[in-house]
């Protein structure tokens, strides 16, 4: 039974809940609030017939002491008797009526005895037979007479017993309206609980499964207190940041098919080509052997290219778990130097693109990995010569300003679409989509490039206009060695 009681009470909303919680409350505070006036109003009345007895005790034993017996007016329903206790033995006198005395004087006598052993005056409270509940009082009139008077307690039992039913009529139907009303006003005001319930329902019957998963719904409404407005803002900012992870997730699923279709396609084409040369050298090498030689040549070629590839790949693949396992060997090396090798790999590698900028250098100490930060700007030197026609003059800087060091690659080639400056550091993103990667690379230069600045806790920014190509990669300027640079300077090789 207290098992399915407690099952039932768990299945209850909370609105009923905390009505019932109220209304156990309310009872007990009702309880103790009745118990308490009951208890004062019985002590009162209790004092009032005390009071009420010895004033007229007082009066009648005057009328004891002149006639030997109590005569004069006499109460309703109260009892009196005189006994003499000079020798110690309560004795009766002869009423002057009767019904003035019980038909069982036991517990008078009893109290005669006691006040005369005592010679004090007594009250007790006694069950008269066949007379009911009366208060008894026995005080001494004059040396050796002793008066027991007892009145009824009928009159305070039954104010009692109608301030009980009183009460208990009052707070049971107070105690009805407090549930009754009180859950009502519990479920208007939990109503914005109820309907943050309702949206998380519907939350959760919504498909997150989709690739563009959005959430449509929030709480809404003002009402609740400021409790609830807070426990609502929790709730909604949750829910946006519920809709960025999607749209984030959204968003990586998707550059993820790109990845993968585009790495398949890229692997794909040396492959074949791989494929359709060793065709080639298998059916020519026998009975021309001077085409072995080209064969190889261009076997090897589509190789060394897919080993680079490769090598992208695997780099990016690391960088993106760089919590686990850095790529980066960092140690003090001088940027500046790792600048002007770099120019002079490309002036060798693209004469028809001049690079410019006026002699001066300067030791820029970072701590860096110099074989990667090498390799970022080769990669820009190489992308500004790739996308911009032959002749076209391409520049290179380093900046040191407060807490960075800057390096500028410039072109003054055609510049990038607006449509693509958001998207050239994607991997295997082209600007020119018809361009072959024999001359367009494989569209990782720059993705490799941006992941290699981040690991090093820097950015790379891009701003292109026509005639205009800037890329500028940022480096926090942690130098500790001998002669690092101090300053705003400029530097340009």
């Amino acid at each position: 039974m207290i098992a399915r009681l407690r099952r039932a009470y768990r299945g209850m909303r909370l609105g009923t809940r905390l009505a019932l919680g109220l209304g156990v409350l309310a009872l007990v505070v009702f309880a103790v609030v009745g118990t308490a006036l009951t208890t004062y109003m019985r002590d009162y009345l209790s004092a009032q017939l005390n009071d009420q007895l010895k004033l007229a005790q007082l009066a009648q034993s005057k009328s004891i002491a002149d006639h030997g017996t109590l005569q004069g007016k006499k109460y309703y329903r109260w009892y009196y008797a005189v006994y003499d206790v000079s020798d110690g033995t309560p004795e009766l006198r002869k009423p002057e009526d009767p019904a003035d005395v019980p038909r069982d004087v036991d517990d008078f006598t009893a109290l005669a005895r006691a006040q005369a052993a005592t010679h004090e005056e007594l009250v007790r409270t006694e069950h008269l037979k066949g007379a009911g509940a009366y208060r008894l009082r026995a005080c001494e009139v004059e040396p050796g007479v002793v008066l027991v008077s007892a009145a009824p307690m009928d009159d305070i039992e039954d104010t009692v017993g109608q301030l009980i039913t009183i009460q208990a009529v009052t707070f049971g139907l107070a105690l009805l309206a407090l549930v009754v009303l009180g859950r009502r006003m519990l479920r208007r005001g939990l109503k914005p609980l109820s309907d943050m319930a309702y949206t998380a329902n519907g939350i959760a019957s919504h498909d997150l499964t989709e690739s563009a998963a959005r959430l449509p719904l929030r709480a809404d409404g003002r009402d609740g207190g400021p409790e609830v407005d807070e426990l609502r803002t929790a709730f909604n900012t949750m829910l946006e940041h519920i809709d960025d992870s999607l749209a984030v997730r959204a968003e990586a699923e998707q550059r993820l098919r790109r990845f993968v279709a585009d790495a398949s396609h890229e692997l794909r084409t040396p492959l074949m080509s791989v494929r359709g040369y060793a065709d080639l050298f298998q059916y020519a090498a026998a009975n021309a052997p001077e085409e072995r030689d080209r064969h190889l040549a261009r076997l090897r070629a589509e190789a060394a290219r897919m080993g680079v590839l490769l090598d992208d790949l695997l780099l990016l693949a690391r960088l993106d778990a760089a919590e686990v396992e850095t790529p980066l060997r960092l140690q003090d090396a001088d940027l500046m130097e790792l600048v002007h090798q770099a120019a002079d790999a490309f002036r060798a590698g693209r004469p028809d693109h001049p690079l410019t900028g006026p002699a001066g250098p300067r030791a820029v100490w970072l701590r860096m990995d110099p074989l990667r930060i090498r390799q970022v700007v080769d990669n820009l030197l190489t992308n500004a010569a790739v996308h911009t026609p032959p002749g076209t003059t391409v520049s290179v800087e380093v900046r040191v300003g407060p807490g960075t060091a800057e390096v500028r690659v410039t072109d003054t080639g055609p510049g990038i679409p607006p449509d693509d400056r958001a998207r050239v550091f994607d991997r295997f993103y082209r600007v020119d989509k018809a361009r072959s990667r024999d001359r367009g690379g494989s569209g990782l230069g720059l993705a490799v490039a941006r992941s290699l600045v981040r690991a090093h806790g820097g950015r790379i920014e891009l701003d292109s206009e026509p005639g205009a190509t800037v890329f500028t990669v940022r480096l926090p300027l942690n130098a500790r060695g001998p002669a690092a640079a101090r300053g705003p300077e400029t530097a340009a090789v």
